[in-house]
C-alpha cells in the first residue's frame, strides 16, 4: 500500500514487477485498504523527513497517528495474526550525554510543547495505539529503529552517512558541516531486514525492540571511515567547526540486549564493510544514470 506505487516501479523495478508483490495505491490516513484476509501486517508508512517535520508538523503527526490507527483497524478486520509497527529511537527524546546506549526501559521523552517533536510524539502515540488495539487474535510488536546504511538510502537528505557517501561519489571532499562530535551507530540494510522480519514473527506482543548497531562512532570519525572504505582514490575530509570545550556530546545509540537475548539477533556486517557495499551499489547505479542529481548536503 502506497500513495505513489509508481515510484517503486522506478526505483526498484525488480520488486514492483515481482509476481509475489501486488501494489495498492492509497493514502494510509484516509484511503481505502485492500479487501480480503492478510496474515501479517508491517506498518512503516511514515517518511522520516526533516523538512516535513519542520514545515508541516501537523501533517507529520497525523500521518503517524491516524495512519497507525487505521492500519491496526484494517489488521483486525482482515484477521491478521501479527502486526509490526516500525517506530523510532526518537521516542526516547534527547539521549543524556552520560548514557552511552539507550535501553528500551529508558523513561525519557521528547519535549511535548516543541513543534519539532511532532515526529517523535507521533511515534509515541502510535506505539500506545499498538498496545491499546492488540487483541488475543492480533499480536502487535514494535521496532524502534535508529540509524542505517545501505542501498536505496537517501544520499542528500539529513543523514550524515548518506551525505558523506554522496560527497565521495562526487569525488570529494567529504564535508562535515558541524564539529563532528555527535555519536551515531549504523546497521546495514540486510541486518535491518533480518531484524524486522524476526520481530514481526517472533517478537513478544505489546513489546518494543531497539533496532540498530551498538558500535558508536562520532561523525568526524565516520567521515574518515567513509574516506578509508574507498581508499583506492584519495579524498579529503573537511570539518567546519571545532568542538566547544566542555560542551556535552550528543549521542543517538541504542542498547540492543533485548533483541539479542530474546530473539538471538546480532549485527553481521561491520561498519567498514557496510560503507563499502553501499558506496559500490550507488557507484554502479550512478554510472547507469539511475541516481538523482544532488540537492545539497545537511550532515
Amino acid at each position: 500500500m502506497s500513495r505513489h506505487p509508481e515510484k517503486l516501479a522506478q526505483t526498484a523495478p525488480h520488486l514492483a514487477g515481482d509476481s509475489a508483490v501486488t501494489l495498492h495505491a492509497a493514502d494510509v490516513r484516509h484511503g481505502d485498504f485492500p479487501q480480503g484476509h492478510f496474515s501479517h501486517v508491517i506498518h512503516a508508512a511514515t517518511d522520516a523527513n526533516a523538512r516535513l517535520n519542520k514545515e508541516e508538523p501537523t501533517v507529520m503527526f497525523d500521518t503517524i497517528v491516524e495512519g497507525t490507527r487505521r492500519a491496526l483497524e484494517f489488521s483486525i478486520a482482515s484477521s491478521a495474526a501479527r502486526f509490526l509497527f516500525v517506530s523510532s529511537g526518537a521516542v526516547y527524546g534527547t539521549q543524556p550525554p552520560q548514557l552511552t546506549h539507550l535501553p528500551e526501559s529508558f523513561s525519557g521523552g521528547p519535549d511535548p510543547l516543541a513543534p519539532a517533536s511532532a515526529y517523535a510524539e507521533g511515534k509515541r502515540a502510535a506505539e500506545l495505539l499498538c498496545a491499546l488495539l492488540a487483541t488475543p487474535c492480533l499480536e502487535t510488536t514494535v521496532a524502534r529503529c535508529f540509524a542505517f546504511v545501505g542501498p536505496y538510502m537517501r544520499l542528500y537528505a539529513h543523514f550524515a552517512i548518506g551525505n558523506f557517501i554522496g560527497d565521495r561519489l562526487r569525488g570529494g571532499p567529504i564535508q562535515v558541516h558541524g564539529d563532528g562530535s555527535p555519536f551515531r551507530s549504523y546497521l546495514y540494510a540486510s541486518d535491518l531486514a533480518v531484524w524486522l522480519w524476526t520481530i514481526l514473527f517472533k517478537g513478544q506482543c505489546r513489546r518494543a525492540y531497539n533496532v540498530g548497531s551498538e558500535d558508536a562512532v562520532n561523525i568526524a570519525a565516520l567521515a574518515n571511515q567513509v574516506a578509508l572504505a574507498t581508499a583506492w582514490q584519495k579524498v579529503d575530509v573537511r570539518i567546519a567547526l571545532s568542538p566547544a570545550a566542555g560542551a556535552p556530546v550528543h549521542r543517538y545509540v541504542p542498547l540492543t540486549s533485548r533483541a539479542r537475548s530474546e530473539l538471538a539477533l546480532h549485527a553481521e556486517v561491520p561498519l567498514e564493510e557496510a560503507i563499502r557495499r553501499t558506496y559500490l551499489w550507488f557507484a554502479e547505479h550512478q554510472s547507469s544514470g539511475q541516481l538523482a542529481a544532488p540537492r545539497g548536503t545537511h550532515a
